[in-house]
């Protein structure tokens, strides 16, 4: 285990997320790129994605972001077809947010690209390495921890989601 006192370790430690997290966003940056999207897109496509049906404010909190901060890109989602935000059924100033199906194309792209990168990384490393990235990552999350929860256990996945319906969105 490096000793993260030293200098040096510090360095190649950081040096390694900072490649790594370059090349887990590169192909991702390329294709929103095209699209004229940016990687906070990307963010908001992802938690819509991993909670479907999260309200406004729910998705403000996964991305610790102020209302005025996700304004912009999110409507632009909106507008561009990609995303629908709907009433909720017991509150209907609560914002529910959801995919249309090119949104929901678009982030299945996103995330094939990251997940090939991964499994690539896997054959390479193991499975016993990947346990500990992920150790590692939830730990730096826990650092930066949103909503009680920094990482979300495979065996305790998010409640049931809020029904939206991209036709009444429409």
């Amino acid at each position: 285990m490096p000793d993260l006192k030293k200098a040096a370790a510090q360095q190649q430690a950081m040096e390694a997320f900072f490649f790594g997290y370059q090349a887990f966003t590169a192909r991702p940056d390329a294709i929103l790129a095209r699209r004229g999207l940016s990687r906070v897109h990307h963010r908001i496509l992802f938690f819509i994605a991993r909670y479907p049906g999260l309200s406004v404010k729910q998705l403000l909190g996964y991305l610790d972001v102020s209302k005025q901060a996700l304004s912009v890109p999110l409507r632009q989602l909106i507008e561009m077809k990609l995303v629908v935000s709907v009433a909720a059924d017991d509150d209907k100033r609560r914002r529910l947010l959801g995919f249309t199906a090119e949104g929901a194309r678009l982030e299945r792209t996103l995330r094939r690209e990251q997940t090939r990168l991964l499994e690539r990384a896997l054959a390479l490393t193991g499975e016993q390495a990947m346990a500990g990235w992920l150790d590692v990552n939830c730990a730096l999350g826990a650092a930066h921890e949103r909503d009680g929860q920094a990482c979300i256990s495979p065996s305790a996945p998010p409640a049931a989601p809020a029904r939206v319906r991209p036709s009444s969105a429409a």
